[in-house]
């Protein structure tokens, strides 16, 4: 049975759950604090060199780690991933713009204020990674506005990748989704997709 080590807090290891619940392979869940240092003790930097969640574990063995690559990897074959060209490179472009330009921000300010708090170190960092946040927003905001989904015409990993960050960007309380019309109506495409999991599941 594959092996997840997750937290319940990762919207990194949630973009795993919810494309292995999507596609039914069972799997076994372990919960890792990612707070207290546990991911960067021996018995995980083993599992994990890097020192973070998400990293699946193959009934084999074999470890992959990497949200994206992840789920790139668990999606060839299926209808996750797009079977266009085109398509396929529109979905490459969108995991690199989560990674580069929307995680760096809106994750990290929901860690910041909904989990650390404000903190003397953080805090003077936050209004930089609060706009630099929105114009993330804006650019996702931008395509939705004349797309149903990030790459093609259907739901595929790359809309896994954006939707896990943004459905709980508002939690740290920097960011108003009401002023993103059609992210909001994309998040609801989204979440009714067949086997859906919400990320506290």
């Amino acid at each position: 049975m594959h092996r997840l080590y997750d937290s319940a807090i990762s919207g990194n290891a949630y973009k795993v759950r919810l494309l292995l619940h999507h596609l039914g392979i069972p799997f076994e869940r372990i919960e890792m604090n990612v707070d207290d240092g546990s991911t960067r003790k021996p018995a995980f930097l083993k599992i994990n060199p890097n020192g973070k969640v998400p990293a699946l574990q193959f009934p084999d063995g074999r470890v992959l780690f990497e949200s994206n690559a992840i789920i790139f990897y668990l999606a060839q074959g299926t209808k996750y991933w797009p079977s266009d060209r085109w398509d396929q490179g529109q979905a490459i472009q969108w995991m690199n713009f989560e990674q580069y330009s929307h995680e760096p921000t809106i994750a990290v300010v929901r860690h910041w204020i909904a989990h650390l708090g404000k903190t003397p170190q953080n805090e003077p960092l936050l209004p930089a990674k609060i706009a630099a946040g929105e114009r993330a927003l804006g650019v996702m905001e931008g395509h939705l506005k004349n797309h149903r989904w990030f790459a093609g015409d259907a739901y595929s990993i790359a809309d896994i990748a954006l939707y896990a960050y943004t459905h709980v960007a508002e939690e740290g309380g920097a960011f108003d989704l009401k002023r993103y019309p059609a992210i909001q109506d994309w998040l609801k495409r989204v979440a009714a997709q067949e086997r859906h999991i919400a990320i506290t599941a």
